[in-house]
C-alpha cells in the first residue's frame, strides 16, 4: 500500500509536466500566443505602472544587476517593516517588533526563496507580517528564480538574442503563472479545511477544564504560494506538520504536487526552447533516477525502524514513527521529506531532526548536490552546469574541443563553472567548521556526539542550497546562527547565478557549430550515464568525508 501511494503520486507528476512545461515555454517564448489574450492586458497595465517602456533584450550583466537591484529594494522595505511590526496594523494578537539580527536573518531567508525560519510563525510574526512582507517576498523570490532559469535557456539556446528582459520576464511570472495558480490552490486548500481568517486566537475549553489559546489566521493563502513557488516557510513553527496547514492525505499529496511540478517541468521547457525534446526529457531522467534513489533511501531507512527502539521489543511494525503525523505514515512522509529537499522547498510534514541516520543522509544529500529537480529553476541550472562539465571531460579524453548544443566549451565558461562548484561546498563546510570552533555555535546543538555534526552541517547545507527546512534540535534564534546562515544564503543564491548567467552569455554569443559524425550528442543514454556519473562523483569527491563523520557514523554507532 506505501508502495502504491508513492507511485500514484509519481505518476500524476509525469502526466502533468509536458502540459506545464508546454505552458511555460509559451509564457516566455516572446512569440504571440493564446495566454496574451487572457493576460496581456494586464501585464501592459503594470508596465506603465513601473514605467517599463523599453522592453528590450538585455545582456547578461544587465538582466543579473536588474534581478539583484530588485531584490535589493524588496529586502530593504521588508527589513523596515519586520522592525516596525508592532506598530503595524494586523496584529491582533499584539506581537512585537523583530529583533535585528532575526529581521536580518529572516530577510534574507525569503528573498533568496530559503525561508529558513528562526523563528515561531504564529507566536513571530503578525497577520500583516504574514501576508503582506512574507508572502510578498515569497512571489517575487520564485519569479525571480524562474526569471534566471528562463534567461539561461535563452542564453544558451540561441544567438544573439540576448537573455529577455529581467522586469518583462518577471511581471510574466507572477500574472500569468504563480497568482493564478496561488488563487485556484487557495480555494481547493480552503475547501479541505485550511484556515483562511482574519480572527484573532480562538479560546477553547479543553478536556481537563482548562483553557487553551488556538492560534489562526489567513494560512491556505501563504501555504498555496509556499509550495508553489517552492518557498516552505510554514505559518505555524511546525510547518506542514501542523493540521491546519496540512490536514490530511489529500492535502499532502496536493501540497507535494505543488512544490514539484513546476520545477520537474523545467527539462521539458528547456527542451522546448532548444528545439530538442529528447534533451530536456534526458535531464528529466537524471534528475528522476537521482531522485528515486533517495527516496528508496529515505523510505527504506524510516521502514526498518530504529534499531535501539527495535532492541526494546517494542512493535515497531510502523517504522520509524518518532517525529511522524500518524495521518500520514512512512510513505507520505518519506515522500514529502524527498520531495521539498529536492525541489529545495523546506516545508516539512514531519520533523527531519529526527529521521533515522541514512533517512536523514538523503535530505541532506540532495541538498548537497543541488541538481535534483531543484527550486525555481535552481535544480535546472546546476544540472546544465554538470552537463557542461560532463561534455568537457569527454571532449578532452577523446581530443576534441567540447560542444554543448552546438556551442563550443572554452576555458571562459569552465571558470564560470568552477567558481560555481567550488563556492557551494565552500559555504558549506567552512561554517559548519567554524561553529565547533567557539561556543557560540556549539550552545545551539541539543545532541552529542556525531549527530551535533549533523545538526550544523544540515543547517548550513540548507541555508546554500536555499532550501529552509533544518534539523530542529538545533537552538539556531541567536546572533551567530542568524546571521552566518544570513551571509550564507545570500553567496548561496547570488554568486551561483551571476556566475551561471555569465556563462549563459558568453554562449549566447558564439557562432553555431554545424553537427558532424563525430559530435558528441547529449540527448541519448550515454550522456544521461556520463550526466549522472559526472554529479555523484563531484558531490562524492566533496562531501562524503564530512558525511562519514556525521550521518554515516551516527548509523554505523546504532547498528
Amino acid at each position: 500500500m506505501d508502495i502504491l501511494q508513492i507511485c500514484i503520486v509519481i505518476f500524476v507528476l509525469l502526466l502533468l509536466v509536458k502540459p506545464v512545461g508546454t505552458y511555460v515555454y509559451h509564457m516566455f517564448s516572446n512569440e504571440p500566443n493564446r495566454t496574451d489574450r487572457i493576460f496581456g492586458g494586464v501585464e501592459r497595465v503594470l508596465y506603465r505602472i513601473i514605467g517599463l517602456k523599453q522592453r528590450g533584450s538585455m545582456n547578461w550583466k544587465k538582466y543579473a544587476l536588474s534581478m539583484i537591484a530588485t531584490n535589493i529594494f524588496l529586502v530593504a522595505i521588508s527589513y523596515i517593516l519586520l522592525r516596525t511590526m508592532g506598530a503595524l496594523p494586523g496584529n491582533p494578537s499584539g506581537i512585537g517588533n523583530m529583533e535585528a539580527s532575526l529581521s536580518f536573518n529572516t530577510v534574507i531567508s525569503f528573498m533568496t526563496n530559503t525561508n529558513l525560519q528562526h523563528y515561531s510563525g504564529e507566536s513571530g510574526m503578525s497577520y500583516f507580517g504574514q501576508m503582506i512582507v512574507i508572502t510578498m517576498m515569497m512571489f517575487t523570490s520564485a519569479a525571480s528564480g524562474l526569471a534566471i532559469a528562463i534567461a539561461f535557456m535563452r542564453g544558451i539556446t540561441r544567438r544573439g538574442e540576448g537573455l529577455g528582459n529581467f522586469f518583462e520576464d518577471f511581471i510574466k511570472a507572477h500574472v500569468r503563472l504563480f497568482v493564478p495558480l496561488a488563487l485556484i490552490v487557495t480555494l481547493v486548500l480552503v475547501g479541505l479545511k485550511v484556515p483562511q481568517t482574519l480572527e484573532p486566537m480562538r479560546a477553547v475549553q479543553t478536556l481537563g477544564g482548562g483553557v487553551q489559546q488556538i492560534p489562526l489566521g489567513p494560512v491556505a493563502s501563504l501555504e498555496s504560494i509556499k509550495h508553489l513557488g517552492t518557498n516552505g516557510g510554514g505559518f505555524f513553527g511546525v510547518n506542514s506538520a501542523h493540521p491546519f496547514e496540512n490536514p490530511s492525505p489529500l492535502t499532502n499529496v496536493i501540497e507535494i504536487l505543488s512544490m514539484w511540478t513546476i520545477s520537474a517541468s523545467l527539462p521539458y521547457t528547456f527542451g522546448r526552447f532548444a528545439r530538442n525534446k529528447k534533451q530536456g526529457w534526458m535531464i528529466f531522467s537524471v534528475m528522476m533516477t537521482l531522485f528515486v534513489a533517495f527516496l528508496c533511501l529515505t523510505y527504506f531507512s524510516e521502514k526498518a525502524g530504529n534499531p535501539l527502539i527495535n532492541q526494546l521489543g517494542i512493535n515497531s511494525s510502523a517504522g520509524s514513527m518518532e517525529g511522524k503525523e500518524v495521518r500520514f505514515g512512512i510513505a507520505q512522509s518519506a515522500l514529502f521529506t524527498t520531495v521539498t529537499t529536492a525541489a529545495t522547498t523546506g516545508s516539512v510534514n514531519n520533523m527531519h531532526d529526527t529521521l533515522t541516520p541514512l533517512g536523514g543522509l538523503a535530505p541532506l544529500a540532495e541538498m548537497m548536490l543541488n541538481v535534483v529537480f531543484g527550486g525555481k529553476g535552481v535544480g535546472f541550472v546546476n544540472m546544465i552546469m554538470y552537463a557542461i562539465l560532463g561534455v568537457f571531460i569527454c571532449g578532452l579524453m577523446v581530443g576534441r574541443t567540447p560542444e554543448f548544443l552546438g556551442r563550443k566549451i572554452e576555458a571562459r565558461e569552465m571558470k564560470l563553472i568552477a567558481v560555481a562548484i567550488l563556492m557551494h561546498p565552500f559555504i558549506i563546510l567552512a561554517p559548519t567548521a567554524i561553529s565547533f570552533m567557539t561556543h557560540l555555535g556549539t550552545d545551539a546543538f541539543s545532541n552529542p556526539s556525531y549527530h551535533s555534526l549533523s545538526q550544523s552541517l544540515y543547517e548550513f547545507t540548507s541555508s546554500a542550497a536555499n532550501n529552509g527546512s533544518g534539523f530542529e534540535g538545533l537552538a539556531d534564534n541567536t546572533v551567530f546562527w542568524n546571521v552566518s546562515t544570513g551571509l550564507v544564503m545570500l553567496l548561496g543564491r547570488y554568486i551561483s547565478i551571476i556566475a551561471l548567467l555569465a556563462v549563459a552569455g558568453s554562449l549566447a554569443v558564439k557562432q553555431k557549430v554545424a553537427e558532424t559524425q563525430g559530435t558528441f550528442r547529449t540527448d541519448n543514454k550515454l550522456f544521461a550515464g556520463i550526466l549522472t556519473g559526472t554529479v555523484l562523483l563531484i558531490g562524492a569527491l566533496t562531501f562524503l568525508p564530512v558525511l562519514v563523520l556525521g550521518p554515516v557514523a551516527e548509523f554505523l554507532t546504532l547498528n
